[in-house]
């Protein structure tokens, strides 16, 4: 594949992704909304537990594996075409049969680490926590069995990965994300209808006239159960087709009997320099999902669950940008990047290098404009975001939920976006092209950036008992460390590559970032001025819906400007970005 037509597929794949991730929070969130109001902080906080067990066997069991096989793809083919007297088959059936056979990995190592997880977990309990939950147990259990059934669909993931069709996965989302909202919420609101006389009477609580069962936790894991039978349907009807019409098998198939390539398949069933890229990327995954999750160990190590649930929903409605947005761009430039980067397998010296100085320019060019496009983001998001987040939670979560701590704690969580979404391009720019001495190495770097992040958690959470918001302080740290190795690691591949990144060229103008600061003075003061209008009566904390409302249109009005100025002074940017995207 040409980078030209890499890139496009990039472009379209994030414009898909970022679609979807649109489509299905707006579903989820809607259901997230209804849910609240069956939620006590508690709970939320032992559900934000549960998904950790979850997404750390997901995380342990395949992400060092999918990182390993999106650089895989073109340096499989080039050896199959390198060595054409060898027996190795070069035709795309058989390096798509070595993909699928690496996406079974992540079922081998799947399934121990649900149980081992899950035992660890069920220690960590204590009795209190046992007793005021209704079916825990049964809920990890249905966590565990949730988790395998994703990871039964990564061998039809992976080579829908490496083809670039981003369409499937956008349905395989989109039809999993609906059956988990619709189960979730459907049990959620059948145990608030249904008689609690079945239930332990220890777990019912009261209604409005009624007792209601109360089920706990158990909504949200028979949601993530849908959500992983959802996956598994979607991707084996999709990876069946392609298997019949391109003749590989979806199920472990041996890839070769003969001594001579035996070298470079493992078990003759596994491409063995994947297998070593993704053994290095092990530990790396290990330190960098402690960095990714160690906001939730830290603060249910030092803090009770309901302030656990506290941060869960500042760090849910938080996130959501990132989500919506960063994250999708993210996985695209990472599989763009390593097909662009990717060693040419060309025979001629001089090409060879033609194509590796041309292929650096282009990273260089679109890793500068992502960067700056996030900038320009985060400089409206860091305006805006800490003083309108806090009324836009008593709108969508109601002024109880606003009340209880999550309204400052988001409002600073605001200013943790960009931090998020810088360092998860720049790690996903090196995750594309690093070597493996040089992931042993941010590895090293990681797991010591983690000793920092739970030094400063412990001083904030326990010292200065910060509660929630020492938490974010902490991830801020931990973020500003992690850019820093990025950066210097990028500077110093493209200066070895002869490129280079101009990091001053990124940065916003002056004349957007003296608008922002004159902007961030002005919306906090639009309450004092909606009062002084008489428009509404001055109000204490925790405000009403209509009091958040002209707030918010007030702060838009003065916001307004800013956006005017921002975009002017960046146009011949954006311009060009636009030129650029038309052209593909």
């Amino acid at each position: 594949m040409s980078s030209g037509e890499a890139s496009r597929k990039a472009v379209q794949g994030a414009s898909l992704l970022i679609l979807l991730q649109v489509v299905s929070r707006a579903i989820t969130f809607i259901a997230n909304q209804v849910l609240l109001r069956f939620l006590t902080a508690q709970l939320l906080g032992v559900s934000t537990q549960l998904e950790v067990y979850y997404l750390s066997v997901i995380f342990f069991a395949r992400e060092s594996l999918r990182v390993a096989i999106q650089r895989q793809d073109s340096s499989s083919s080039s050896v199959a075409r390198d060595k054409k007297n060898d027996d190795v088959t070069p035709n795309r059936s058989s390096s798509t049969q070595a993909v699928v056979n690496l996406g079974y990995l992540a079922i081998a190592l799947g399934i121990p680490l649900a149980a081992g997880f899950g035992w660890l977990y069920l220690q960590s309990l204590t009795a209190e926590t046992l007793a005021s939950t209704p079916y825990l147990v049964i809920s990890l259990y249905i966590y565990a069995l949730a988790a395998v059934l994703e990871l039964v669909s990564e061998p039809a993931f992976v080579v829908m990965q490496t083809r670039l069709q981003f369409g499937t996965r956008a349905t395989a989302e989109s039809v999993a994300t609906f059956l988990r909202c619709i189960v979730t919420l459907g049990s959620a609101m059948f145990g608030a209808a249904a008689p609690g006389a079945i239930s332990n009477p220890r777990h019912q609580k009261s209604g409005t006239g009624t007792d209601s069962l109360e089920l706990g936790v158990l909504p949200f894991a028979l949601g993530q159960l849908s959500y992983g039978v959802g996956l598994l349907a979607v991707y084996t009807w999709y990876g069946a087709g392609l298997a019949f019409r391109e003749g590989f098998s979806l199920l472990p198939k041996r890839l070769t009997t003969t001594t001579t390539t035996t070298t470079e398949y493992a078990l003759s069933f596994f491409y063995r320099p994947t297998l070593q890229l993704a053994s290095s990327m092990m530990a790396q995954s290990v330190v960098k999902h402690i960095l990714t999750q160690g906001d939730t160990f830290l603060v249910s190590v030092l803090s009770t669950p309901t302030a656990q649930g506290v941060y869960a929903l500042a760090n849910n409605y938080g996130g959501l940008v990132a989500r919506l947005v960063f994250q999708p761009i993210e996985e695209s430039s990472r599989t763009y990047f390593s097909k662009l980067l990717a060693p040419p397998s060309s025979s001629s010296t001089s090409s060879s290098s033609h194509h590796t100085k041309s292929a650096t320019g282009k990273a260089s060019s679109n890793l500068s404009s992502i960067l700056k496009i996030y900038l320009l983001l985060s400089l409206i998001i860091v305006t805006l975001g800490p003083t309108a987040s806090p009324l836009l939670l008593s709108l969508v979560a109601g002024s109880r939920w606003a009340s209880s701590g999550a309204a400052d704690t988001l409002a600073i969580y605001t200013l943790y976006i960009p931090l998020l979404a810088i360092n998860g391009i720049a790690e996903a720019f090196v995750a594309s092209v690093a070597t493996e001495t040089e992931v042993h190495a941010q590895s090293a770097w990681m797991t010591a950036f983690s000793l920092i992040f739970g030094l400063s958690g412990f001083v904030f959470l326990r010292i200065l008992n910060l509660g929630a918001i020492g938490l974010v302080l902490a991830n801020g740290i931990n973020m500003l460390c992690r850019i820093v190795w990025c950066t210097i690691f990028i500077s110093r591949y493209f200066k070895r590559h002869g490129g280079n990144l101009d990091l001053l060229g990124v940065l916003p103008s002056p004349v957007a970032v003296v608008a922002a600061a004159v902007t961030t003075q002005m919306v906090r003061k639009v309450p004092e001025l909606v009062a002084r209008a008489g428009i509404l009566e001055r109000t204490a904390s925790p405000i009403g819906a209509k009091h958040a409302l002209v707030q918010l249109v007030g702060m838009a009005v003065v916001a307004l400007p800013f956006i005017g100025i921002l975009l002017f002074s960046e146009r011949q940017f954006l311009l060009q970005g636009y030129k650029s995207l038309v052209k593909r």
